[in-house]
């Protein structure tokens, strides 16, 4: 017998196994293209289209764009800027007296407003004299512009809120058309990115606890 059938024989008998060369590729990890089939430019193209539409949706849904028009914000806000609005803000925790914020006005105009917030759920506001009264309580106010020569009473509900502009004299706000609903905010103003002289962080105000009516 020859050598190479001895060595066919040997292959044939039992108890000795060839060794098996494992294919272990399904263990990598597979982009978006290699699992369709293998890298090509339409496919990178469609993994950053995707990327893109996801991140967009997020940013549209924690964060919002606004135009400040017209004065009645001054000096804190001007005409013309851009305002990124946050969301999440009041996701977070509410509104708080001081806040500059966004909302759908109700008193049936399309556009929105940007106000400051006075008054709180639950609370009495009084304007006496172009003073904002909060339960009886004096509000120090240094950002307002000029002062309002109106008077007037009102008692907020459970969910509703007081706002003004800074420039009391030249604003639609809460003194006109009343209380402003909790479910009409739209959220809190947060970056200046327009244009590029006034890029800022939105300064608000923060209010120490309420003192003691007098």
């Amino acid at each position: 017998m020859t050598e190479i059938s001895d060595e066919r024989n040997q292959s044939r008998r039992p108890g000795r196994s060839q060794p098996v060369t494992l294919d272990t590729s399904d263990t990598q990890p597979l982009s978006l293209s290699q699992a369709f089939g293998g890298k090509s430019v339409l496919r990178e193209i469609l993994e950053t289209a995707i990327l893109t539409l996801i991140v967009f949706l997020v940013l549209n849904t924690l964060t919002g764009r606004f135009q400040v028009r017209g004065s009645s914000m001054e000096p804190s806000l001007h005409d013309g800027q851009y305002l990124v609005i946050s969301k999440l803000a009041y996701w977070l925790k509410p509104p708080e007296r001081g806040d500059i914020m966004v909302f759908h006005p109700p008193n049936g105009i399309s556009d929105d407003y940007i106000k400051r917030i006075v008054g709180l759920p639950g609370e009495q506001i009084r304007i006496q004299g172009g003073e904002v009264l909060v339960d009886g309580v004096p509000l120090e106010e240094p950002y307002v512009a000029s002062q309002g020569g109106y008077s007037g009473s009102w008692k907020l509900g459970n969910d509703q809120y007081f706002v003004l502009g800074d420039n009391r004299g030249n604003s639609s706000d809460s003194h006109m058309w009343g209380t402003l609903p909790e479910d009409n905010i739209i959220g809190k103003a947060w970056l200046c990115y327009w244009p590029p002289e006034a890029w800022s962080v939105v300064r608000h105000h923060a209010f120490p606890k309420p003192a003691r009516p007098r």
